[in-house]
């Protein structure tokens, strides 16, 4: 249950509702916009240290509100991190673990292929908003399942532009859904950006006035294939990648700019963030982790540390910067806060952080854990400035591709169990596990326990022929 004491805001708002109808509290909640893209490092915005690309508009929500320099994504692959973005709970208790594959083309995904999504029994931020009195719509990329009853609009969306699953899966019939109908085929990709964005631009349009409104806007970039429309095409110096991030950026202030049109900018949370890590074997159309180890696919830092920025000019101070532990599986019980929608009765992981967005002591942080995963096992544990890991393995590249090409890359090479300080040694280049024993033993047992733990309560992956 949401205690609402903690929230003065919050009551008043109530208090004030109570004295009029139904619609005025609507009116006075929040609207919320999450900015998801594919793929984009922690070192590709120049607010985070890029000198290749310039991103004016999303480092302005930064300035503006708050720049997170410490954010984690619950997995460092797609479908298990939007997964985990959508319910607030960690990828292994929703059941989505891995990659989700289509029917209709890759080599992966086993006899399920195309079969399972996201179980209708989570609970979504679109489904609690909506419940609250929320208009809510889904632009881009989905990835939590391609048939129906795992689309958009059957988890809580009122209206869907988008891809089903990533733009490099059965590329040559690609589908274009409009809600729940395929409206076009193998679309012009270079145009995703633009369109998807004119999608969200057209609901706040017609809603702001009405309701207050939730967006999901996913764009597919920078996954690749990457593409730029031919007006941003090479109006960076970090060749075609940087073209990409440069015309998100753009449309990020078109989005603004609608927001503050209709007088609506003030009271609309606006997240930008990215679903993991980039893919490094990509090379120049693959992005970079500055400063952090790895990207996509691995349990270092550069797989599951990203960029997040946020505005809410009516609760978030200007230039507020966070380097607390923060996640993605945070999002859910932080926007439920600030809209006074109330939590899901399924058990989630996240934990409320308003009161750090504004400007509130949270000791509890300090203490918190933060568990990394591949498919059903957790690899890692983390807490404060202490990282464990456990004997795993990584993707190392041996020659990075270049221009859309993939590299040379060797699967599952062995890492050593390891404990790193990550205040002194972001890079976890420095393996500390001889030195500090009794920090090993708790880091180790703790995760022994959450595996237990999730073991026992994980929820089943929806199954098309098995659903109840």
């Amino acid at each position: 249950m949401l205690r609402l004491y903690k929230y003065p805001f919050l009551l008043f708002i109530i208090f004030s509702c109570t004295k009029g109808t139904k619609n005025s509290k609507a009116e006075q909640a929040p609207n919320v916009i999450i900015i998801y893209t594919d793929d984009q490092g922690y070192g590709d915005l120049s607010s985070y240290g890029s000198m290749s690309m310039k991103t004016p508009n999303i480092d302005a929500l930064g300035s503006g509100g708050a720049t997170f320099y410490d954010f984690l994504v619950g997995s460092s692959t797609c479908s298990p991190s939007r997964a985990a973005l959508l319910t607030g709970a960690y990828p292994i208790r929703t059941g989505v673990v891995g990659v989700l594959w289509p029917k209709e083309g890759g080599g992966f995904g086993g006899k399920n292929k195309g079969l399972v999504g996201l179980h209708p029994n989570e609970v979504t931020i679109a489904e609690v908003l909506k419940d609250n009195g929320y208009a809510t719509a889904m632009a881009g990329k989905w990835h939590l399942g391609s048939q129906t009853p795992f689309m958009p609009t059957d988890q809580g969306f009122d209206s869907f532009l988008g891809i089903p699953y990533s733009n490099n899966m059965n590329v040559e019939k690609l589908p274009l859904y409009l809600d729940d109908k395929i409206v076009e085929v193998n679309p012009n990709q270079s145009l995703f950006t633009y369109r998807f964005t004119n999608f969200a631009i057209d609901f706040i349009e017609k809603k702001a006035d009405k309701n207050p409104f939730f967006i999901y806007l996913a764009h597919p970039m920078p996954h690749i294939p990457i593409y730029a429309s031919e007006k941003f095409q090479g109006t960076s110096k970090g060749s075609t990648y940087g073209d990409v991030i440069q015309e998100i950026d753009h449309n990020v202030g078109r989005l603004v700019k609608k927001l503050k049109e209709k007088n609506v900018y003030d009271n609309t949370i606006i997240i930008y963030t990215s679903d993991n890590g980039p893919w490094l074997a990509y090379g120049n159309h693959g992005g970079t982790s500055g400063e952090l180890r790895g990207g996509k696919f691995d349990v270092f830092e550069g797989g599951y540390r990203v960029p997040c920025v946020m505005s809410w000019p009516n609760r978030i101070s200007p230039n507020t910067k966070i380097n607390h532990l923060v996640s993605a599986i945070d999002l859910m019980p932080t926007i439920c806060a600030a809209t006074g929608a109330e939590l899901p009765a399924n058990k989630i992981d996240g934990i409320n952080v308003l009161d750090l967005l504004q400007d509130k002591p949270m000791p509890e942080l300090e203490e918190r854990f933060f568990y990394y995963h591949k498919e059903y096992t957790l690899f890692g544990v983390r807490q404060g400035k202490w990282k464990y890991l456990a004997p795993s393995t990584f993707n190392y590249i041996e020659k990075k591709g270049e221009d859309g090409s993939g590299g040379i890359t060797t699967w599952q090479v062995d890492h050593e169990e390891s404990l790193y300080n990550l205040e002194t040694d972001v890079r976890e280049l420095d393996n500390r596990l001889q030195e500090f024993p009794d920090k090993v033993n708790f880091l180790k047992e703790e995760l022994a326990r959450f595996q237990m733990e999730l073991n026992k309560e994980k929820r089943p992956i929806g199954f098309i022929n098995n659903l109840e």
